[in-house]
């Protein structure tokens, strides 16, 4: 199994570095193997991980890290085929060899910073890893070369650098706590950190994850700190929003949860719970209003991550063994149905010429493939059955009822059911209402941009339906890992 760690360490950042001196058609197809063959290879660490965790120098893969790390593989893979369709109409665009290049570098740099950061076996590291995640991010943000992409480039480097800086401090102010019981030769690894437990200073681990909520947690895009997400989603070309949104967010997030097993060994977790659930319910709140106003199709899907950033926090919130287990099967599912939501966004934008959903009409009739996964891929977001995102919110749901949490659990099933109607309302308006112009003519841009939504509507019906044997042991695993509500 350490072979596996190493490869999927190694095989996108040689795939970037094959991409400086290959031509297009090469590029796509080498991106295309190396996202399917690290897919695979995350999946092999399943198995192996529900036995142990599997370490191999600063690298360590256990349940919670690989839940992650297929979520991300999953949409690596989707992305890479997406990309191929998406790049055949930007053909005609001046300079289009210089701008294909860069999208391939950037795109396998960006899933290899992703990757790399669940493997982290450190909290410095892993800090490391998603400042890594900030740098090549922002420059795909702006990729396009518009004026609006650059600002929102700008915004997100600004933001999520300011939020970076904190989880720095954070970082250093749980090496003093370690310090203080283990030595200052101690270097912030997972596994010392949890077993010194309650010997840590309490003060200084308290600093550490409130520090590490808000640091990290503007780049899961919690509220206050969220500003820059819908900017860098709305202005990225579409594939490095697919991934911005399915992953990115989620990676982050799990930043937060490692310092969250460190909080609650130590200090129990009446605290760490009670962090997490205001900003939860803050961040979901917030996203459930402005889910109701949006016409822009791209921030409105942005807005959605917003949503179930909320939602994931709220769960991590409740503790309770249930909830926990849906927390980590809605990270994988939020993958498939975001990745699904803004590549099909992403054909609406290239068919009508335009990001607004006042002037897109009749999308059933002019994209008889796109249109219903999009709306498949809306439902899921809304957790409508038999999709896995309507399992993982079941389980948070019943998870908090369960643990005595009916007051938090009322307000998030009535701000999720907010939500949803602000994304039914604008689907429903692109979908079945016929416009009064000229529609374009009827067909799909590329196959390619239809296959991946395809897969992903089969993930989400997997995993809602009957999720494989293997992965509920994964799940299992990993709320073990997570303190199980104790």
């Amino acid at each position: 199994m350490p072979v596996v760690l190493v490869l999927l360490t190694a095989l996108p950042l040689v795939s970037a570095l094959g991409a400086l001196p290959a031509r297009v058609r090469a590029s796509e197809t080498l991106s295309l193997l190396t996202a399917l063959a690290s897919l695979g290879l995350a999946v092999v660490l399943v198995p192996a991980v529900v036995r142990g965790p599997v370490q191999f120098g600063i690298l360590r893969a256990d349940a919670v890290s690989v839940v992650f790390l297929l979520g991300t593989t999953f949409l690596y893979a989707a992305t890479a085929v997406y990309s191929i369709g998406y790049l055949q109409s930007e053909r005609d665009r001046p300079g289009f060899a210089r701008y294909a290049r860069r999208f391939h570098i950037g795109l396998n740099l960006f899933a290899w910073s992703m990757m790399c950061a669940p493997l982290m076996d450190g909290l410095a590291l892993l800090w490391i890893a998603v400042e890594i995640t900030t740098v090549v991010s922002a420059l795909l943000v702006a990729l396009d070369d518009t004026d609006n992409a650059a600002e929102a480039a700008w915004k997100y480097v600004l933001l999520a650098s300011a939020g970076l800086g904190i989880g720095l401090l954070a970082t250093i102010v749980m090496y003093y706590a370690g310090s203080t019981v283990l030595g200052s030769s101690y270097d912030v690894a997972f596994a010392p950190l949890l077993t010194a437990g309650k010997t840590l200073p309490h003060n200084a681990v308290q600093l550490a994850f409130v520090l590490a909520v808000v640091g990290f947690g503007t780049k899961v895009g919690l509220f206050p700190v969220h500003t820059w997400l819908p900017d860098a989603h709305s202005e990225a070309p579409t594939p490095v929003s697919a991934m911005l949104s399915g992953s990115l967010l989620a990676v982050s997030f799990y930043a937060v949860l490692r310092y969250y097993q460190v909080a609650a060994g130590t200090l129990g977790s009446g605290f760490p719970r009670t962090v997490l659930l205001v900003f939860g319910v803050l961040t979901l709140l917030l996203a459930a209003l402005y889910l109701l106003e949006q016409r822009d199709l791209k921030r409105l899907l942005a807005y959605s991550s917003v949503e179930h950033m909320g939602i994931l926090t709220i769960g991590i919130g409740l503790g309770a063994p249930l909830a926990l287990a849906g927390v980590l099967l809605h990270v994988v599912a939020h993958a498939a149905a975001k990745g699904n939501a803004f590549f099909g966004a992403g054909v609406l934008v290239r068919k009508y010429g335009t990001k607004d959903t006042g002037t897109i009409r009749s999308c059933l009739d002019t994209l008889p493939w796109t249109a219903p996964l999009f709306l498949f891929a809306i439902l899921a977001l809304s957790a409508m059955p038999p999709f896995g995102l309507f399992r993982s919110e079941f389980q948070i749901v019943a998870g908090g009822l369960a643990g005595a949490h009916d007051t938090v659990t009322v307000v998030l099933v009535v701000l999720v059911t907010l939500a949803f109607l602000g994304l039914s309302v604008a689907t429903t308006r692109m979908l079945f209402v016929r416009g009064g112009t000229e529609l374009p003519v009827r067909g799909e841009p590329s196959a390619w941009m239809v296959a991946p939504m395809v897969a992903g509507l089969v993930v989400l019906i997997v995993l809602g339906v009957h999720p494989p044997a293997d992965f509920a042991d994964l799940l299992a695993r990993g709320v073990a890992e997570l303190g199980g509500g104790t």
